[in-house]
């Protein structure tokens, strides 16, 4: 965990910690973490994917996985990881001492943001683009762990797995809610000051 920007002592969660906690859920080569981690926590946490290795290497040298290669036929060896007594106790630690931010990065509401400098018909397409992702992580992506047996990896979800999923899914949901409650007002009011906008222009125009 970096405490580096933390004068308190509490930092960042970073990818280490992910692999950690990914590994309590048992065995699994870098692909699954990817995979996992793709799907288990994308509506909450952005992970960076080229750091998995690097970090999953760091954490073999320190004794906190353990290593093993599964030699393939036609393909090359796969190594895969498990947790060892030591990760567990590392895992623990960092996040008995992670701050709980909750931080919101999104390139979406800056485009709301601006939206005044966008074309009406992009404007549209942006909210229909947002509209399509949010229903496909609703009703598909995180829809997989309300069926029998979750999402291959994690087997049976624990109460704060459930926690967290259906925080996810109550604020995507009120997020979808509030888009498509907000579109039509939203695209009528752009048009109108578009309108209002060459206007004025041609108005000056015609002055000059």
């Amino acid at each position: 965990m970096d405490r580096s920007d933390d004068p308190g002592g509490r930092g960042t969660m970073d990818t280490r910690t992910l692999c950690l906690g990914v590994l309590s859920l048992g065995e699994m080569s870098g692909y699954d973490i990817k995979k996992c981690l793709e799907v288990s926590f994308r509506h909450f946490f952005q992970a960076s994917y080229g750091s998995i290795y690097p970090a999953l290497a760091e954490l073999a040298k320190k004794g906190h996985v353990r290593v093993r290669t599964i030699v393939q036929e036609g393909r090359p060896d796969k190594k895969v990881y498990s947790l060892t007594p030591a990760g567990l106790e590392a895992l623990r630690t960092e996040l008995a001492a992670a701050e709980p931010r909750h931080r919101v990065r999104s390139e979406f509401l800056v485009l709301m943001f601006f939206a005044h400098h966008l074309p009406p018909e992009r404007l549209a397409e942006v909210l229909e683009e947002m509209i399509a992702r949010w229903e496909r992580i609703l009703f598909e992506d995180l829809a997989v762990f309300e069926q029998d047996g979750a999402e291959p990896g994690v087997g049976e979800l624990r109460p704060g797995m459930r926690f967290a999923l259906g925080f996810g899914r109550t604020v995507l949901s009120a997020a979808l809610a509030y888009v498509r409650r907000q579109r039509p007002g939203l695209l009528r009011e752009i048009e109108a000051e578009r309108v209002r906008r060459e206007a004025a222009m041609a108005e000056r125009e015609t002055e000059a």
